[in-house]
């Protein structure tokens, strides 16, 4: 199979096309053939030899895919050679074929395609794990999404919003705004111009925010904390800007604050397929009623994988960047 090759860490013109064999299912597996594999920033840092594969998983870049499986393993029932799916994968993506556990697996909608189906599993097995499952957000709730233009934030922006929650964002800039606001954020905040914590609570009447969900830490933590409403819970699931900062955390006693986080690639596979399941019950109804879609930037040949990094390092995108790869 052919596959993307890290031969070293470094920027993104390290990558390149190799072949070796491809893998086989062991017992509680399956294989699929990769029609198109979403592109993560948590790929990006793995490249630069920040986020080493965790012990056991596929050292090759790729944490999503969407395809159809041509391989099962022995002890797997729920899955059939031919069956379209999307899945998470423990590495591994970036490649013509790949082994993921069968409970990481989900249904490809049929009204989707193996692009849009690929962009799904990444973003929403962390939307759901740390907005609903760690954050509780029930209907009637806020959220406020940073980076709400980002794969996950255009994802839990619409999640939310079908739940019954009031959701708002942050972003980078107008045109991002309003890509939030179109998908459903009843306001987007252009950080860059705006102090977002002052517009929120004025937006809110002082109440402020009763779930956080924040992928860029430094000085965002401090604010985070002072915009969060009573009985709040702010969920962090990235640091780009930074873990380490000085905190008065008197507020968090004051208010009863809930500060979590949580990455998912090192969850065990039983707590993966038991968010997997929840998707299942809650989420995919809303995917195959279109009540949710994925939003797609663009896609890349598989050969073209340096460009797809350069454009996620330059968060100029909105949405998801894909791969295709069996066309």
């Amino acid at each position: 199979m052919r596959f993307i090759d890290l031969p070293r860490f470094g920027d993104a013109s390290v990558m390149c096309v190799s072949e070796t064999d491809a893998p086989t299912p062991v017992a509680g597996e399956v294989q699929i053939r990769v029609h198109a594999a979403g592109v993560n920033r948590p790929d990006v840092v793995q490249r630069m030899g920040r986020y080493p594969a965790p012990a056991g998983h596929s050292p090759i870049l790729g944490l999503e895919v969407a395809g159809v499986i041509s391989a099962v393993g022995e002890g797997v029932s729920q899955w059939a050679v031919g069956d379209a799916v999307c899945a998470l994968c423990n590495g591994g993506g970036y490649a013509e074929v790949v082994c993921v556990p069968a409970g990481l697996c989900l249904p490809k909608p049929a009204s989707l395609s193996f692009v849009e189906a690929a962009a799904l599993p990444e973003t929403l097995f962390t939307v759901w794990g740390n907005v609903f499952v760690r954050g509780r957000l029930q209907a009637g709730e806020s959220l406020l999404v940073h980076g709400g233009s980002s794969g996950i934030g255009t994802i839990a922006i619409q999640l939310a919003q079908a739940l019954g929650a009031h959701v708002y964002a942050t972003a980078g800039s107008d045109e991002k705004c309003r890509a939030c606001t179109r998908l459903g954020a009843k306001a987007a905040i252009n950080y860059r111009q705006q102090d977002f914590v002052a517009e929120l609570k004025s937006l809110t009447q002082d109440a402020g925010i009763d779930v956080i969900l924040d992928m860029v830490g430094g000085d965002y933590i401090a604010k985070n904390i002072d915009l969060a409403a009573m009985e709040g819970r702010i969920v962090n699931i990235a640091f780009l800007q930074g873990p380490k900062v000085e905190l008065n955390l008197l507020p968090v006693m004051l208010k009863r604050l809930t500060l979590t986080g949580s990455t998912l690639r090192a969850q065990a596979n039983e707590a993966k397929a038991a968010l997997a399941r929840g998707l299942s019950e809650q989420v995919w109804p809303l995917i195959e009623s279109g009540k949710i879609a994925p939003v797609i930037h663009t896609t890349f040949a598989l050969g073209e994988v340096e460009q797809a990094h350069r454009l996620m390092e330059s968060s100029a995108h909105i949405g998801k960047i894909v791969l295709t790869v069996n066309d």
